[in-house]
């Protein structure tokens, strides 16, 4: 290998040997000195962002990917900003000081009361609504307004810009102003947890909505003082705003001439103060105006030269001092006229016929785009001329660029002055050389996401004023613009401007035919919605990129979608059923089944009742239903408005007295828990009455044993289950009467006891048909009997003995009919 033809990848290496000699690279001399040698190519750039609970990957080949944000990896609490960052801030978004001598600073003239006024209400926390027309100086008020203000709020004076923002734009713009939070875009509502308590000084200039939205912006920033300036066409405020208006009247004919002079830098001939006075008339007072006449008077300076004068070199007019003044043609190049009338009114095709080359390719780029300047970084390139940012300062010392934010754009009314003027020819083709420079610059891995953000409305001018062209090679240009741009816009989160450029780019595929292009815009369109809380319009989005990607056969791009429709189905599910908590709640169990009323279980725990005796009646208790409802009002409001359930209600009555009488006759019975399980055991009431001395080792003071109390718990215990039920005898069936009360089988032996003063025998009643009332879902119940015929009893009532009132739920039937049953049970 010839050593003295070395290729670039040789760079940094030392001089002992060459590449196929060492093998190796030498590390660079000083860290400073960067390595000359092959570069790896950078892969394209995906960047995570955090969206409320949302975990936002930005990928620009697949489609961007987004995830419930795991745990841990929750950002931290945005910090308020310090005074020192938010001067270095406001320095970074101020529009770039033109290349070349330093701009003519400007009085502010006629403005004293205005400022004055506008100053004292801001600090007394009023709101403040500047209206004044397109080229009264409202900019310039508000920049003296802003200083006058430094100290007046706790988060300083916050600048922005509302040309083209929407109120969604102003507020996160607003928190970003005031708080630090990297690739953080809170939800809404931490968003407006953060603006309540943000105390500032906003001023607000090119505002574009009012009514409503303007009402919104300020109820979400109550400690915030508003400084707005619009025009008189923009929408009103609403009557609940509370807005102080000012309006900005022109200059009066005096201060006008002397804005003149001080443009000029001289004092006007009596024949220019005759021609400012007719300007004054004319364009109403307004300084924008008197700005681009002294720029016209300067040139008119420059055209004619005075022919005695001598330059630094010594030199007349670009001729030697030693050679004579020509006598012809000098009186004509020092008479040149003033322009007329029109042209002072409406001065820019004569001011840009006076600019260099340079400054008038930069205009046409300008009228392509709608009005929007590129920054002065991209001239050369857009031009063809390394000194082409140089236009930018001629064009903004003749006032033909006003500043917007951090960019300049076209003053009020040179749009239309130029695109009637002939500037607007070939405007296709300059918006197709713009978007082509700027889908090399945006997809270059060493352009920032913010410096694409500060030339979105460039890049999206260019994207619009292709989507409508009638070749498709237009439409393709736009398609890679919108392609290259929109992941930039997601990452700088300018959320509104990405919105726009995926809404151009996918219009633009669908004409130029690009399906695979198209349905990567719908995948990010579908993300967008899911990430701003539109879920029914994600999944319209995210089904037809899917279906398109499905026919494409990309399985990347198709699982992509796949996933953000699966998240987007969770989250739908979550909020229809009401969030975590919903999805506790009781179901209803059925079709016209009650609810349950509020507070109580869906299921009541019962226990399993014992089998029943062939002479006892049921009234068969169904299970409570399921599901939540509204309980009826009432006494027994909790327990619904079934009818089933208010025969539950009468039994659980009956319950509690049948339990009182067991309690009651139990002081004077004993138990025998040897007895026979079947059949009761009575005790004789002695003529003597019982006292304490008499009672046995066993009994204690109130007359109850612990085996009576122990059979009175079982009985209770048992009691209260789904099919209750309570048997008593027939009294007037034989000389002595019996009431047992009785819930299920007694679960042991002995569990059966004697109730109340009765013979020591008991007499075998000969078995009657009972009937059963059994309880149904249906409206009516259902009545059984046996098949058994009435056998009449041997022994008639004793009247005189004592009997227990019947306290059962069965309707026992005699020989001569059924027998009442409790009124408490109908």
């Amino acid at each position: 290998m010839d050593p003295t033809h070395r290729g670039p990848e040789e760079y940094g290496h030392d001089g002992s040997g060459f590449p196929e000699e060492t093998g190796r690279r030498r590390p660079p001399r000083d860290p400073l000195t960067p390595d000359f040698g092959q570069q790896t190519p950078q892969q394209a750039r995906v960047i995570p962002l955090i969206s409320g609970d949302l975990l936002l990957t930005v990928n620009p080949v697949d489609g961007s990917e987004v995830e419930p944000c795991p745990p841990g990896e929750q950002p931290a609490a945005p910090a308020r900003r310090t005074p020192a960052e938010r001067a270095d801030r406001e320095r970074g978004a101020a529009p770039p000081v033109p290349p070349g001598p330093p701009a003519l600073q400007l009085p502010l003239l006629q403005r004293e009361d205005e400022r004055e006024r506008l100053t004292r209400l801001l600090a007394r926390g009023r709101s403040v609504r500047l209206t004044g027309p397109a080229g009264s100086g409202r900019t310039t008020l508000l920049d003296a307004v802003a200083a006058d203000c430094a100290g007046f709020a706790p988060d300083g004076v916050v600048r922005l810009n509302g040309h083209r923002r929407n109120v969604t734009d102003l507020l996160y713009g607003l928190f970003d102003a005031v708080h630090d939070a990297p690739l953080h875009r809170p939800d809404r509502e931490l968003l407006h947890e953060k603006l309540r308590t943000t105390g500032a000084v906003v001023v607000l200039d090119d505002l574009e909505f009012g009514g409503a939205a303007l009402d919104e912006l300020l109820d979400a920033t109550p400690e915030c003082a508003f400084l707005l300036a619009a025009t008189p066409d923009v929408q009103a405020p609403g009557p609940e705003s509370h807005l102080e208006e000012v309006f900005l009247p022109g200059l009066d004919r005096a201060h006008a001439v002397e804005l003149l002079e001080t443009v000029v830098e001289r004092r006007l001939t009596e024949e220019e103060k005759n021609w400012a006075g007719d300007l004054w008339f004319e364009s109403e007072g307004l300084p924008l105006r008197f700005v681009q006449a002294g720029a016209l008077l300067r040139q008119r300076d420059l055209l004619s030269p005075d022919p005695t004068a001598y330059d630094e070199f010594g030199y007349r007019d670009g001729a030697p001092a030693d050679e004579p003044v020509p006598e012809t043609g000098a009186e004509e190049a020092a008479d040149v006229p003033l322009p007329s009338l029109g042209e002072g009114a409406a001065p820019a095709a004569l001011l840009g016929s006076r600019l260099s080359e340079a400054a008038r390719q930069t205009l046409r780029f300008a009228v392509a785009l709608g009005g929007e300047v590129p920054h002065q970084a991209h001239l050369p390139a857009l031009v063809g001329d390394t000194h082409a940012d140089a236009a930018l300062g001629e064009l903004a010392g003749c006032g033909l660029l006003s500043p917007a934010g951090p960019r300049y754009r076209l003053a009020a009314g040179v749009l239309a002055q130029l695109e009637a003027a002939g500037y607007g020819d070939g405007a296709g083709e300059h918006a197709r050389t713009v978007a082509q420079h700027y889908a090399w610059w945006t997809g270059h891995p060493s352009v920032t996401p913010v410096r694409v953000v500060a030339e979105s409305d460039a890049i999206l001018a260019s994207m619009a004023q292709l989507v409508p062209g009638d070749g498709a090679g237009q439409t393709s240009v736009a398609v890679l613009l919108a392609r290259s741009a929109s992941p930039a816009f997601a990452a700088g989160l300018h959320w509104s401007a990405w919105e726009r450029a995926l809404r151009i780019g996918q219009e633009a595929a669908r004409i130029a035919g690009e399906v695979a292009e198209e349905a990567y815009f719908h995948h990010e369109l579908g993300v967008l919605a899911l990430c701003t809380g539109n879920p029914d319009r994600a999944r319209a989005e995210l089904e037809t990129s899917v279906s398109m990607r499905g026919a494409l056969a990309d399985k990347p791009g198709a699982v992509a979608g796949r996933r953000a429709l699966a998240l987007v189905a969770d989250r739908s599910r979550a909020a229809a059923s009401g969030g975590p908590a919903a999805i506790d709640a009781p179901v209803p169990s059925g079709p016209g089944e009650p609810s349950p009323p509020r507070g109580l279980p869906a299921v009541i725990p019962v226990s399993v009742p014992k089998p029943l005796s062939e002479e006892t009646a049921v009234i068969a208790r169904q299970t409570a239903p399921q599901g939540g409802g509204e309980a009826p009002a009432g006494r027994f409001a909790l327990l619904g408005g079934a009818r089933r359930n208010l025969v539950a209600a009468g039994a659980g009555v009956l319950l509690a007295g049948v339990l009182g009488t067991v309690v009651t006759l139990g002081l004077t019975s004993n138990s025998d828990p040897a007895g026979d399980p079947g059949a009761s055991t009575e005790q004789s009431v002695t003529d003597g009455g019982d006292t304490e001395d008499d009672l046995p080792a066993d009994e204690t003071t109130d007359g109850t044993t612990p085996s009576a109390r122990t059979s009175g718990s079982a009985s209770a215990s048992t009691t209260p289950g789904p099919s209750g039920s309570a048997s008593a005898s027939d009294p007037g069936t034989g000389p002595s009467a019996t009431g047992t009360a009785s819930a299920s089988a007694p679960s042991s032996p002995g569990a059966t006891s004697s109730q109340g003063p009765s013979p020591s025998h008991t007499k075998p009643t000969s078995p009657r048909p009972t009937r059963t009332i059994t309880e149904s879902s249906s409206p009516e119940p259902t009545e059984t009997e046996t098949s058994e015929p009435p056998t009449p009893t041997d022994d008639p009532t004793d009247p005189e003995e004592p009997t227990t009132p019947d306290s059962s739920d069965t309707a026992a039937i005699g020989p001569t009919g059924p027998t009442p049953a409790s009124p408490s049970t109908t």
